[in-house]
């Protein structure tokens, strides 16, 4: 006679806890998607963003035909810095089934946009990470109150490239 067997997660339940993860898309007609063709496109869309008084990162997710499909705010830090890891970065991309990624982050103080050696080492690392997910960081944006957005890629194309 066979012995019942009860599951691995059954018989673990009263010491792990169990993790349930959902993914609540609210309906989108394809009119409403939003496409970046430039960045532009991006600085028109987070144009907010220019106002606000902290350092703010967030992700854009895109689909296949580079249309918004998500935001994602990845950090929200003080007048001077945030930090950013490629795991919070991509953990909402991957779930939304993102295609690939834009980010932006913003210079509250208004001076001069130009990027810090940070802002250098996240880009390189969220290249990396995207490259091994699959899931493709098209560009880097800084915006300021008092200036255009700064493409890190416009600027910067040799990062792209490694």
């Amino acid at each position: 006679m066979p012995v019942k067997t009860r599951s691995l997660s059954s018989k673990l339940s009263y010491r792990l806890p169990r993790i349930r993860l959902a993914l609540v898309h609210e309906q989108m007609s394809p009119e409403n998607l939003y496409p970046i063709k430039t960045p532009g496109d991006v600085e028109e869309l987070l144009e907010p963003l220019r106002h606000v008084p902290e350092e703010h990162f967030v992700s854009l997710h895109l689909n296949a035909k580079n249309e918004v499909i998500g935001l994602h705010e990845v950090s929200h830090g003080t007048l001077a810095s945030s930090l950013v890891h490629p795991r919070e970065v991509f953990k909402a991309a991957l779930v939304a089934n993102s295609y690939a990624i834009l980010v932006c982050h913003n210079h509250p103080s208004g001076s001069r946009v130009k990027p810090s050696p940070e802002d250098f080492d996240t880009t390189r690392q969220l290249l990396r990470a995207g490259r091994i997910l699959g899931v493709n960081l098209i560009d880097h944006l800084i915006m300021s109150p008092n200036q255009n957005a700064y493409s890190l890629r416009e600027n910067h194309p040799d990062i792209w490239k490694n």
